[in-house]
C-alpha cells in the first residue's frame, strides 16, 4: 500500500485487517492492478472510526477518485448522513457511483464533478468532516478555504502528510514543499488541534477548537 512504516510492520497492520466486503475488496483489486490511487483498507477503517467517534452527518470528500474512502465515510455516517464526492474527472464519477450503487450507499451520496476547491467554495453548510486528498500542490489553498466551511469541533482530515518520507529530504522538490507548507500551517492555526498519524503514507487529523 505504499507505506512509509518498515516493511515488517506495515505487513502486520494489513495481516490483522478483516476482510473487506465484495465491493470494497474488488476496488482494492483494481487500484492495485491499474495504479488507481485509493487510502487503502488500513486508512479506510481510519475515516471510517473518526466519523462514528464524532458523530459526523455531513463529510465533504476532496479529491475522490474511484470513491473507495467515499464508500468509507458513506457507511459510517448511516442512512441520515450526507458524503459529498468530488473528483475533476467525469469518468472518475461514473465508475464510482457504479460502486456506490453495488455497495448499496448511493443514497448517502452526493456526486459531483469538477475542481474540488471550487465545488467546497460554493457550499453555503459547514461540514462535520472534510476530507482533503486532491493534488498536493493545492493542499495549502485547500486548508484556507476549508477552514471557513467546517464546524466548530469538525475534523480536517488530509491523507499523503507524510509523503513515503520525502518531507525530511534536505532539497524538498515543489510537491513537497506544498506539503510540508500544509503541514506546518496545520500546528500553527490556532483554531486547529492537530496530529500526524504515520499510518500509509501519514494522515493528519485536525479538530476546530
Amino acid at each position: 500500500m505504499g507505506g512509509i512504516t518498515v516493511d515488517a510492520v506495515e505487513d502486520y497492520i494489513y495481516s490483522m485487517l478483516p476482510p473487506r466486503n465484495e465491493v470494497l475488496a474488488e476496488m482494492e483489486n483494481e487500484a492495485a492492478k491499474n495504479k488507481v490511487p485509493i487510502v487503502g483498507p488500513a486508512v479506510g477503517r481510519l475515516l471510517y472510526q473518526l466519523a462514528v467517534i464524532s458523530k459526523a452527518k455531513y463529510v465533504f470528500e476532496m479529491g475522490s477518485a474511484i470513491g473507495y474512502s467515499t464508500i468509507w465515510w458513506a457507511q459510517a455516517v448511516g442512512n441520515e448522513g450526507r458524503v459529498f464526492y468530488t473528483d475533476g474527472d467525469p469518468k472518475n464519477a461514473e465508475r464510482a457511483r457504479k460502486y456506490f450503487q453495488r455497495a448499496g450507499v448511493s443514497d448517502r451520496i452526493i456526486v459531483k464533478t469538477g475542481d474540488a476547491l471550487e465545488l467546497l467554495s460554493e457550499e453555503k453548510q459547514q461540514f462535520d468532516i472534510i476530507f482533503n486528498d486532491i493534488d498536493k500542490h493545492d493542499y495549502p489553498r485547500a486548508l484556507r478555504l476549508a477552514l471557513p466551511k467546517l464546524r466548530k469541533g469538525g475534523l480536517l482530515v488530509a491523507d499523503n502528510v507524510l509523503w513515503s518520507g520525502k518531507i525530511a529530504h534536505r532539497n524538498p522538490d515543489k510537491m513537497t514543499k506544498a506539503i510540508l507548507e500544509f503541514n506546518r500551517m496545520l500546528y500553527d492555526s490556532k483554531e486547529l488541534y492537530t496530529t500526524i498519524l504515520p499510518i500509509r503514507d501519514g494522515v493528519a487529523v485536525a479538530v476546530k477548537t
